[in-house]
């Protein structure tokens, strides 16, 4: 039997996205990609922009032209009536029986009770609820380099902007025991970074340790040749114990901070959780903890309350700051969220102007940061890509390896120095060093 996964959205629903794949392929499945024809597709959804709707109702009715199509993720969700009537043989199960997919590939093994596979999947997702997130451990591909973690899901925020957290729901934690012996796991397993990773992920057990414990812990029973990374972090939970983790050499200096403003007149209207006060005391505390780190924001243009004033103080923190990239979404009015009807919203062309203004900030800024090292050693960790050897180093520079290659492979730690930057865009050349 053949599968396709398609996975729309945030590394998190990615790496859930694989564990149901794994779990197919060890049941026998085989994984085919979008064009090559399937007997069954999974559609993992996102819907925190209208364009990731829009596109996920594109590939439902895509995909329904030839198999049935099961479809979950946050936009399933919140919107399951309507996707179901997409398609006769579009089946939809929300974010919270997610997991119930991973055992879903074992019960339609033989010869599904003598039902149609469509029908089988139906009974079996109506009498299977789920209901852990944390069910969802990497499936272990040769594709991938590193390993991620998930140990937080949900968003206890309320964020004015975002539909995410209505689907995802409150945060909660995975126990810090079992998120060190899943790391411990992954160790085993070959991997040597392993990223951390959450729908919110700072708000990893806030009534407890936080995030700064559980890292902590990982420090300690981990090797030291193992390395953390983290997904996003929103800057509100970053606090001085967690500040403190950051400074090991264990500690991937790559920091990615969901801003979406600097103005505290637009993060007030929004309804975010930061002030800039807090923000510049976190951003100036990870740059004493690393040399040089990389950092990265997520930035939403055109927010209700953004006058030129409000964009200009962004844009000027982003520049002054010497983010090394910028993630620019263009605000995008979510149904069901208190935004949805703003009155004071920006127009759609000055919105559009000022992601492009910041796009091409990013551009400017990432090119003089990945100057910067050039000719400074650098751990980082082999990755492949268009037939040639590729890495990530540990500030989060995606490099082409040059020169003898000979026994690497995808995972493989090294150290490299970066020796041509060529313009246009292609990746810097490195070489590997001892």
């Amino acid at each position: 039997m053949r599968l396709c996964v398609y996975t729309l959205g945030c590394r998190l629903n990615q790496l859930e996205s694989e564990a149901i794949e794994d779990a197919f392929l060890k049941n026998g499945w085989q994984s085919v990609g979008e064009n090559e024809g399937a007997d069954l597709y999974i559609v993992n959804s996102c819907t925190v922009t209208g364009k990731a709707d829009q596109k996920c109702r594109r590939m439902i009715r895509k995909f329904s032209k030839d198999a049935p199509v099961i479809v979950t993720g946050c936009y399933s969700e919140l919107d399951g009536a309507f996707i179901d009537s997409l398609g006769s043989n579009v089946i939809t199960t929300g974010v919270k029986e997610k997991d119930s997919l991973l055992t879903l590939p074992e019960a339609l093994s033989g010869s599904f009770g003598g039902l149609s596979l469509e029908d089988a999947v139906r009974e079996y997702i109506s009498l299977n609820n789920g209901g852990n997130p944390f069910a969802f451990a990497p499936g272990h591909f040769e594709k991938h380099s590193r390993a991620y973690l998930k140990v937080e899901d949900g968003c206890d925020n309320n964020c004015a902007f975002c539909r995410t957290r209505v689907a995802r729901g409150r945060a909660v934690s995975l126990d810090r025991a079992e998120a060190v012996r899943r790391a411990l796991q992954l160790y085993d397993c070959g991997y040597r970074e392993i990223c951390l990773t959450g729908v919110n992920l700072t708000m990893y057990d806030r009534r407890g340790g936080g995030l700064g414990a559980l890292v902590e812990e990982l420090l300690t029973a981990l090797p030291e040749d193992a390395r953390l990374r983290f997904s996003s972090m929103e800057s509100d939970g970053i606090d001085d114990r967690l500040l403190e983790t950051l400074k090991s050499p264990m500690v991937r200096p790559h920091f990615h901070l969901p801003i979406q403003s600097a103005s505290d007149k637009v993060l007030k209207r929004v309804r975010r959780a930061d002030s800039k006060e807090h923000l510049l005391y976190v951003i100036e505390r990870l740059k004493k903890a690393k040399d040089n780190p990389f950092l990265a924001a997520d930035i939403i243009t055109g927010l209700p309350g953004e006058g030129e004033a409000e964009f200009l103080e962004t844009y000027n923190l982003i520049k002054d700051y010497g983010f090394a990239a910028v993630h620019v979404f263009p605000f995008s009015p979510r149904p069901g969220t208190d935004l949805a009807a703003a009155s004071d919203k920006v127009p759609e062309h000055v919105r559009d102007e000022r992601a492009a203004v910041l796009r091409g900030l990013s551009d400017e800024l990432h090119k003089g940061y990945v100057k910067s090292w050039a000719g400074k050693p650098l751990e980082a960790i082999v990755e492949k890509g268009g037939g040639r050897l590729t890495a990530t180093t540990e500030n989060y520079i995606k490099v082409r390896l040059t020169g003898c290659t000979e026994g690497l492979f995808c995972g493989s730690p090294v150290r490299v120095r970066i020796e041509k930057i060529t313009p246009g865009g292609s990746l810097p050349g490195a070489v590997i060093i001892k």
